[in-house]
């Protein structure tokens, strides 16, 4: 079965495309390799083109084989096809028509709105499937820039679990954010152009 679930999602700026085993030199290189990109993530920072590559086999493998399976590469148009950063779905509740969003970009590419951008598109996305009811993400509390992400596209912050995680920081709170159905709807104006 070829998974139609993650399809190609374009915006005047970026592209969200599926990884191929290709993009390993960019992932590595643009992102997967800086211990202060993945500083509050809880996969660690990748120490060789292997690490790259073993990840995006799983992910291609899983485009073909699995339906539900939603990972993007972030790619800029104006750096040509380079992936510099990704985002997707980490977890996902089919009962309670939920998914938690992860997403991560490199340091250069930081603070110029991108992640927001992608973020955005992924939620409109994923709700017009009519698939979900709840997107979610979370994050370090000790990393806000990532909350405000969250902020820009119109989730809203219910609270924080203590402890409830670890990262490569070690055990860490965990601040989580969501937006319903209903909300996004309803407030398209103000944060979806």
């Amino acid at each position: 079965m070829d998974n139609p679930d993650t399809v190609e999602l374009e915006s005047a700026r970026l592209l969200l495309r599926r990884f191929t085993m290709e993009d390993a030199p960019a992932m590595l290189a643009n992102w997967a390799n800086d211990p202060e990109v993945t500083k509050f993530l809880n996969w660690p920072a990748h120490k060789s083109l292997g690490d790259s590559e073993n990840i995006l086999s799983e992910w291609v493998s899983r485009y073909e084989g699995e339906e539900g399976f939603y990972q993007w590469a972030i790619v800029r148009k104006e750096n040509g096809g380079e992936p510099i950063g990704s985002i997707g779905v980490v977890q996902k509740n089919e009962a309670a028509k939920m998914v938690d969003i992860g997403y991560c970009i490199g340091k250069k590419w930081w603070n110029q709105g991108i992640t927001s951008e992608a973020l955005k598109m992924v939620t409109q996305y994923l709700f017009s499937t009519g698939q979900f009811n709840r997107i979610q993400a979370r994050h370090d509390p000790r990393n806000p820039h990532s909350g405000q992400v969250m902020q820009k596209c119109g989730m809203r912050y219910e609270g924080t679990l203590r402890q409830a995680d670890r990262s490569n920081q070690g055990i860490s709170d965990i601040a989580v954010y969501a937006i319903l159905a209903e909300d996004y709807y309803a407030m398209q104006d103000k944060y979806y152009e």
